[in-house]
């Protein structure tokens, strides 16, 4: 254990792919390396990326996106960042009204998250409330710079659906979706667990797809840190990398599943039940009323190389900010946004190997880039 420690303040939201941060500064992972972590918990992304913009925090819990946006100066407070770790792979679904599930049934949807059929059947049920003259459904994502945003709008376009034109699509914090669902102010949304789990155990929603059918093994969130602080402390992040790589692995072990779930429910994390953190940390998720669906890995954490992110991960996430118009496209934009998911900063870190081989993104659709 380090005799002497150096503060570190993360900023995190209260979701279950919190979990590395929370690990690290409760099972003492940050401490062996020398970091006194010090979390803070957040109420939305907006406030994340604007107190580590102006200095309050040093590093983040953050959407995969944020960093390319924020160094793309397409947020307010921006700043250049980088995402030199993945904190947590898959864990976001997309849930309807059970009232909008039963009409998706009706015309062909797979109880199972095929995200094929239930897109196919989606499609039918907005062409069916176009003939009939009934307003658009409103679908609500956390964040327009999110995996969130663009693992829906992925879904949606692959059906044939506009999501620009065939729904309408707001911005609201994760621990409103289900209210605001059960309040019918939402017909669907797209969030982390356990928001859609609250749902399901409410009776009000059922989950269609899930982020790990729609683009396996993909990155959701992921530590975030301005350029300036990573360069003004490189030996401090390394050594915090060395400690969030161990912690994510303490994190991966299913033994570990129920003492996981009972520290993310404590009150200065998530504030939730243990038994609403435990379906996506064991992969016994529960779509709907029917039996229990096993997804072993909807939510998976683990260190060393599986936490290493790729320069394909930004390209994708740039391709999509481009595809959806919230930015111009160029070379030296796509340069950046690649340079924020180099992986060198955690490879060095950590004495790893970086991977001989290239490491593509392909989503459900069979489209690879």
């Amino acid at each position: 254990m380090a005799s002497q420690t150096t503060q570190v303040i993360a900023g995190f939201i209260p979701l279950l792919d919190c979990a590395v941060l929370a690990v690290a500064c409760e099972k003492g992972f940050a401490e062996q390396e020398g970091v006194a972590l010090k979390l803070v918990r957040e109420t939305s992304w907006a406030n994340i990326r604007d107190r580590i913009a102006v200095g309050h925090f040093d590093v983040a819990h953050m959407l995969a996106p944020m960093p390319i946006a924020a160094s793309l100066n397409l947020t307010s407070l921006a700043v250049p960042m980088l995402a030199p770790m993945l904190l947590g792979l898959g864990g976001n679904a997309i849930t309807v009204a059970r009232s909008l599930w039963m009409e998706m049934k009706t015309e062909g949807a797979g109880i199972g998250g095929d995200p094929v059929s239930t897109g196919k059947a989606l499609a039918s049920v907005i062409s069916a409330r176009r003939v009939s003259g009934k307003p658009p459904l409103h679908f609500g994502v956390v964040h327009p710079f999110s995996g969130h945003a663009y693992e829906l709008r992925y879904w949606l376009a692959a059906a044939g659906i506009d999501p620009d034109r065939d729904v309408e699509i707001t911005v609201l914090a994760p621990r409103l979706m289900a209210d605001a669902l059960a309040a019918e102010q939402l017909d669907g949304y797209c969030v982390g667990e356990p928001w859609n789990t609250a749902a399901v155990l409410a009776g009000t929603g059922r989950i269609v797809t899930y982020k790990q059918a729609i683009w396996p093994d993909s990155p959701e969130k992921v530590l975030g840190v301005s350029k300036a602080w990573a360069n003004e402390n490189p030996e401090l992040l390394s050594s915090l990398l060395r400690a969030l790589s161990a912690a994510a692995d303490w994190c991966a072990l299913p033994d570990n599943s129920i003492e996981l779930a009972e520290l993310l429910s404590k009150r200065e994390y998530l504030d939730v039940p243990a038994q609403s953190c435990l379906p996506a940390l064991t992969g016994r998720m529960k779509f709907g009323r029917e039996a229990e669906n096993l997804v072993p890995d909807f939510l998976s954490f683990a260190g060393r190389v599986k936490a290493m992110p790729s320069v394909a991960h930004g390209k994708w996430f740039y391709d999509q900010m481009v595809r959806w118009g919230q930015v111009d496209p160029s070379d030296e934009a796509l340069m950046l946004a690649q340079e924020i998911f180099s992986p060198d900063i955690y490879s060095d870190a950590l004495n790893l190997p970086l991977p001989n081989n290239k490491r593509d993104v392909r989503l459900f659709d069979g489209v690879e880039t």
